[in-house]
């Protein structure tokens, strides 16, 4: 039978905690990524990573998943980027200010 790990947080003023990170991993969870809670007859509260919804790209997110957990287990596969190519990104850019957190428009999605 395997063990079960218990875990602790605190709560904040505000009533908010972070999410151990041995449970973010069991779960998958990344940044951004929303918590899905059971509660039980028993007073139990079961977490677990909530479905995307319908209007959410499926692949997105495991991918993401992915790319962070290649991050974190092999940093040493990250590369600067190279001047030249940072360089022709600035240009085509310029000075376009954007927010990531601003929802796209229907034509953009």
């Amino acid at each position: 039978m395997r063990a079960i790990m218990q875990l602790e947080s605190t709560l904040t003023d505000r009533y908010q905690t972070t999410v151990p990170e041995s449970v973010r991993r069991a779960l998958r969870l990344g940044k951004r990524d929303r918590i899905h809670y059971t509660i039980r007859p028993d007073g139990e509260v079961v977490l677990t990573r909530a479905v995307t919804g319908d209007g959410d790209d499926p692949a997105l997110a495991p991918f993401l998943g992915f790319l962070a957990r290649d991050i974190a287990e092999h940093p040493g596969r990250l590369h600067a980027l190279d001047p030249d190519l940072a360089q022709r990104i600035k240009f085509l850019v310029g000075t376009a200010e954007f927010d990531l957190d601003t929802p796209l428009s229907a034509d953009d999605e």
